[in-house]
């Protein structure tokens, strides 16, 4: 199987059930951000600061491919068998922040993100993901999509930011809070 087709070459690719659409269509940019998301989350997995939560990455890696399935499959179509969205990983998103959370010191401002490159690409994915939960519920504005994507991207997000502070913290890196100047 060659990796082109060539069936692209005029700007409309096909979703999951035959349809062909633009490939600036919601749907496209929608699980085209997740697919974005999901190669952040492999650079996170792939930090040293990271190795003991590679098998939950990877857990995550594996939702976020079948969440992409699900926002590629034409509205109605059932031509496709498609894994069901996992809805016990949302609620472990949460178990794992409140574990690291009461590890941390109190949130008392904002945080700017950086401080470590490790800790950069945390705060990236976090934005990425956030960007795909509103793709998503733009989408869903529009078409059916389940909830339960929903509810897991804005999870996730929450989760990225807890991990950038965690990993902050395992790294011995100072977070550096926000300050807002006083208007002149």
């Amino acid at each position: 199987m060659k990796i082109y087709t060539k069936t692209g070459d005029k700007g409309t690719t096909s979703l999951l059930g035959g349809t062909r659409v633009s490939k600036a269509h919601l749907r496209i940019e929608t699980y085209g951000t997740v697919d974005e998301l999901n190669s952040y989350i492999g650079l996170l997995r792939d930090q040293e600061v990271n190795k003991a939560r590679i098998p939950f990455f990877i857990e995550i890696q594996e939702q976020l491919f079948t969440i992409g399935s699900h926002l590629a499959m034409e509205p109605g179509s059932t031509k496709f068998p498609v894994p069901q969205v996992d809805e016990t990983l949302t609620s472990r998103l949460e178990a794992a922040m409140d574990e690291m959370d009461a590890l941390l010191p109190p949130m008392k401002n904002f945080i700017l993100p950086g401080g470590h490159p490790s800790v950069s690409h945390g705060h990236i994915a976090r934005c990425v993901c956030r960007r795909a939960e509103r793709l998503v519920i733009g989408l869903q504005e529009q078409e059916a999509v389940e909830e339960s994507i929903v509810q897991f991207l804005n999870r996730l997000s929450d989760y990225l930011f807890v991990l950038c502070r965690m990993m902050a913290h395992e790294l011995g890196v100072e977070e550096t809070p926000w300050k807002p100047r006083s208007p002149k």
